[in-house]
C-alpha cells in the first residue's frame, strides 16, 4: 500500500465499520505514554541508540472493533531526515472462548517529513491463550518500507512474579525475501515493575543474530539494553 490514497481509502472503510458497529454501543478511549532509553523494534534500534518519547491512543467499541494511533521519535540514516513515526491501526480484538483471545488488525506505518518514501502497511494477528502465552504473525508485501515480502512471527509468555513484578519473554523471526540468509532471529526479556499507578518501570534485554547485525549494522542490532518509564490511562 505504497500509495497513501489507498491507505486513506482503507482507513475510511474500516473506520466506517467501527462507527457502524459501535453506533449503538459504548466507546472506550484509552492511552499510553513512555520515555525509553532506546526505541528497539523487532531486535534493532529505531533511534540510533538514543532516547525516545512515545505516546498512543485507542478508541474501541464494546463489540471489539477499534482504531488506534501511536507515535514515537525516531532517528534513521541522515539522508532520510526521519525524526518521527506514526502508526495507525484498525482491527478487532475479543475473546474466542474462555481461554482463547484474538486480535487482528491492519497497521500502517508513516514517517512524516522524510526525503524518501518509507511508509508501509502490514497485516497483523495475535492469538493468546489464558492471557499468558501468545503467537503473533504479521505479513507485508513492502516489509520495512521496501518492495520485499516479509513475514514476522513471535512467540511470547508473561509470568507474574508477585503483585508488583512480572516477566515477559519473547522470541521472534523475521523472514525477509531479499535479506541475506532469508531473515533474522531475535529475542527479548522484560522485567516490569508496577510503581505508583499508572506508572511502570521496564528493563529489557534484547539480542539478535548475525543476520540482523549484517542487515542493520552491529551498532543497531545485537545485544542491547533498554530502560523505559511507561504508563497507561
Amino acid at each position: 500500500m505504497r500509495n497513501p490514497r489507498n491507505a486513506i481509502r482503507l482507513g475510511c472503510v474500516l473506520l466506517a465499520v467501527v462507527a457502524a458497529t459501535g453506533s449503538a454501543a459504548a466507546y472506550d478511549l484509552s492511552g499510553n505514554a513512555a520515555l525509553t532509553s532506546d526505541y528497539l523494534w523487532r531486535g534493532s534500534s529505531q533511534s540510533q541508540g538514543d532516547a525516545a518519547v512515545q505516546a498512543g491512543f485507542k478508541l474501541a467499541t464494546d463489540s471489539g472493533f477499534y482504531a488506534s494511533m501511536w507515535g514515537s521519535s525516531v532517528e534513521f540514516a541522515p539522508d532520510t531526515h526521519a525524526s518521527s513515526e506514526l502508526d495507525f491501526s484498525l482491527g478487532w480484538a475479543g475473546q474466542l472462548s474462555q481461554d482463547w483471545a484474538l486480535d487482528g488488525n491492519v497497521l500502517h506505518y508513516r514517517y512524516p517529513s522524510t526525503t524518501v518514501d518509507l511508509n508501509w502497511t502490514e497485516l497483523n494477528t495475535t492469538l493468546t491463550w489464558r492471557n499468558t502465552y501468545w503467537l503473533s504473525l504479521a505479513w507485508s508485501p513492502q516489509a520495512l518500507g521496501t518492495a520485499q515480502d516479509g513475514i514476522y512471527s513471535q512467540l511470547g509468555v508473561r509470568m507474574p512474579v508477585n503483585e508488583h513484578l512480572r516477566l515477559e519473554a519473547m522470541a521472534g523471526y523475521y523472514t525477509l525475501q531479499s535479506a541475506r540468509g532469508g531473515g533474522y532471529a531475535h529475542g527479548q526479556l522484560n522485567a516490569i515493575w508496577a510503581l505508583t499507578a499508572p506508572l511502570e518501570l521496564r528493563l529489557s534485554a534484547h539480542a539478535s543474530d548475525r543476520h540482523a547485525r549484517a542487515l542493520f549494522g552491529k551498532e543497531l542490532a545485537g545485544s542491547r539494553w533498554e530502560v523505559a518509564l511507561q504508563g497507561a490511562f
